[in-house]
């Protein structure tokens, strides 16, 4: 996570999380780690590829948030009633559900490989269809049943007979009432009698005004009328909850099929989010390889702005050379140019599109970083201190298949001992075997790394016109800081200039500094070298062979090959779902093949299908696969073409 941090892909990742809709594929953005395997790599950049394709082809694809109905499926399964709007939560997902396949479908035609992921949705039309037609607007649809359609009538009917009623018992006493309409108290329709009037009106007290002057009354006409209606309510009410119950164990069976949708929904959404990122970042699929070796081209930091940041040519790992020295001028873009290079391919072994105009990146076991001021107050921790505390944790985790990235090496302590420091870091990552970067100031780092194996110097360029970086790097020429050609150019007089070169280079320098110190310190030093053994070496796996994380794929070397794996009758498990079928038509020249599944056949690319048992193994020789595949019909059919003209046509399935 520290690597992460200091790259800044933890800011990539927030982007990513903010282009995903379902909370499964933010978590899973939220704990997205480097891939060791190459053929989950391979697939993994496969699917962003292929996803990107779809929405350029397609648009943005009819994703949304499915997994909130998982409560609603607990709820059903326990056998407790769905209310209406619950209902209604499941009827959406569905309809997502089949607009989303439909996406898929059309996707088939660009013989794109996600497009048959639509084979793995069921929008359960008859469970949609039957939710539509009886729950509207959140309440159960006044023709969800004949039933319910006049019990609701005969309610609407005795209402507006109450009404009636009452408005002609207004007329009718117009003298004794506080008001000419009726009103409703306590659910029961009454009329407003004056207080003094009350014995003239016969029926029952409701309710009285606030003044108490007004008496609200159920005549006694309308009470017998209100009996009927609440039995008809009562009728209502049991009927509404036949209907919710009904639907409800309709959602309990489909209940598995609806979990199956939602986690492909979820996965699709999560390959989907990968798409939206590359397209946004202005990306490119990088090709990957084994060979330790690292070629980008016009490469961008994502995160900068297009118009400023500099786009960055790098290469590494060809021949012999293992590790770069950078050296250069202040704000010359060392810094960003080593994390340019260590989150581009971060981002790769990710599953990620990387922000080049062409990218060719090795897989590495591990990523390690020493960027930025690491001082810790909390632990009593110097900025010097923690580095080394940083750069020892490296070097014991460090190995032949690592890429180590170290800012400003060396830094915070005495320059001549930091620059022995830094020499010894480098001689150490260079025994590891691993990858690295570093920057450094040090002209004596710069002339180690000249004469030194699988080592080189590269600089960051410098316009000595303008006084700027261009951010250019050029590998195999060690930099310059600039320092007092900046200083001559600002207006530092010349004498100071002298001094200070006199100090940085020349004798007087030498005749100033304490020579007995100096030999005191030779002498700590080379007992410190006689101490030192295989015992003490930081590195956990010094033998650069120990240690491999990364996984080679099984490569299929020719189309025949491919077109062998599998025969029809083979039994094979299809992922991602793992469900068992029959290889029903053999793979073509693109790479997919009919699978028999329970009660359909799937077209599907040989990618997603693993071998489970060969036909030998299943079936005698010469065996009669119609009698798996085909129907009693066409079968029939085949056998009266073979003996005689005959006017029965085979029927395909398809």
């Amino acid at each position: 996570m520290k690597t992460q941090i200091q790259i800044e892909f933890d800011k990539i990742k927030n982007l990513w999380a903010g282009l995903a809709i379902t909370d499964y594929a933010k978590q899973k953005i939220d704990e997205s780690e480097i891939i060791l395997n190459e053929s989950e790599l391979r697939k993994a950049l496969k699917d962003t590829t292929d996803s990107r394709i779809l929405i350029e082809k397609l648009g943005t694809p009819p994703l949304q948030n499915v997994s909130e109905i998982r409560e609603i499926l607990t709820i059903a399964d326990t056998g407790k009633c769905l209310t209406p709007y619950q209902l209604e939560r499941v009827e959406t997902v569905l309809v997502a559900v089949e607009r989303m396949m439909d996406y898929l479908s059309r996707g088939k035609q660009y013989e794109n490989s996600l497009a048959y992921y639509d084979e793995n949705l069921d929008p359960l039309p008859e469970l949609r269809e039957e939710i539509s037609r009886q729950i509207r607007s959140e309440e159960v649809d006044d023709r969800a049943t004949r039933e319910l359609y006049e019990i609701r009538n005969r309610i609407t009917a005795a209402e507006e007979s109450m009404k009636q009623k009452a408005e002609e018992m207004i007329r009718k006493n117009k003298a004794y009432m506080a008001d000419s309409y009726y009103t409703t108290r306590n659910g029961r329709i009454c009329v407003p009698v004056k207080k003094e009037y009350r014995i003239k009106i016969p029926g029952s007290v409701i309710d009285k005004s606030a003044t108490g002057n007004t008496i609200f009354v159920e005549p006694v006409g309308l009470a017998k009328c209100y009996e009927e209606l609440e039995l008809l309510r009562i009728d209502e009410e049991n009927e509404v909850y036949r209907i919710l119950y009904t639907l409800t164990a309709m959602v309990s069976d489909s209940a598995a099929v609806i979990e199956e949708n939602i986690k492909m929904m979820e996965k699709l959404d999560f390959v989907f989010s990968k798409g939206k990122l590359s397209i946004d970042l202005e990306c490119i699929e990088p090709a990957i390889n084994l060979e330790r070796r690292i070629k980008l081209g016009k490469a961008r930091h994502p995160l900068m702005d297009k118009e400023v940041n500099v786009p960055l040519d790098f290469s590494l790992g060809e021949g012999d050379i293992k590790g770069i020295v950078i050296t250069g001028p202040n704000t010359g873009g060392k810094t960003v140019a080593i994390k340019t290079v260590m989150l581009s391919c971060y981002m790769a072994q990710c599953g990620l599109h990387v922000a080049c105009g062409e990218a060719d990146i090795s897989m590495n076991s591990n990523y390690l970083s020493d960027i930025g001021d690491g001082q810790n107050l909390s632990e009593n921790l110097s900025t010097f201190s923690a580095h080394i505390k940083n750069v020892l944790d490296i070097l014991g985790k460090v190995n032949h298949e690592s890429l180590v990235i170290m800012d400003e090496l060396g830094s915070g302590t005495d320059p001549a001992e930091g620059m022995g420091i830094a020499v010894a870091i480098l001689e150490e990552l260079r025994k590891s075997g691993a990858n690295f970067l570093v920057t450094t100031h040090y002209p004596e780092v710069k002339e180690y790394a000249s004469r030194t194996e699988h080592i080189v110097n590269a600089r960051m360029a410098f316009d000595k016109e303008t006084l700027r970086p261009t951010y250019e790097m050029i590998i195999g020429e060690a930099g310059e800081s600039c320092a007092f050609y900046i200083a001559e150019r600002l207006g530092m007089p010349k004498e100071m200039l002298k001094v200070a070169a006199e100090a940085a280079y020349g004798e007087s320098a030498l005749l100033s500094r304490n020579v007995s110190a100096d030999k005191e310190a030779y002498k700590r030093y080379e007992r410190l070298e006689e101490k030192a053994d295989a015992k003490n070496d930081v590195r956990k796996n010094p033998d650069k062979n120990v240690g491999s994380k990364i996984v080679k794929a099984k490569k299929i070397h020719s189309t025949e090959e491919m077109m062998q794996r599998f025969n029809i009758g083979d039994s094979v498990m299809v992922y991602p779902d793992r469900k068992i079928g029959i290889v029903c038509e053999p793979i073509d020249e693109k790479g997919i093949l009919r699978v028999q599944l329970q009660n359909k056949k799937i077209y599907i690319n040989h990618k997603r299908v693993k071998l489970h048992v060969k036909a030998e193994a299943l079936y005698p020789e010469d065996y009669d696969f119609s009698i798996i595949f085909d129907t009693v019909e066409n079968r029939k059919a085949r056998h009266e073409m073979g003996r005689k003209l005959t006017d029965k046509v085979i029927v395909s399935d398809e």
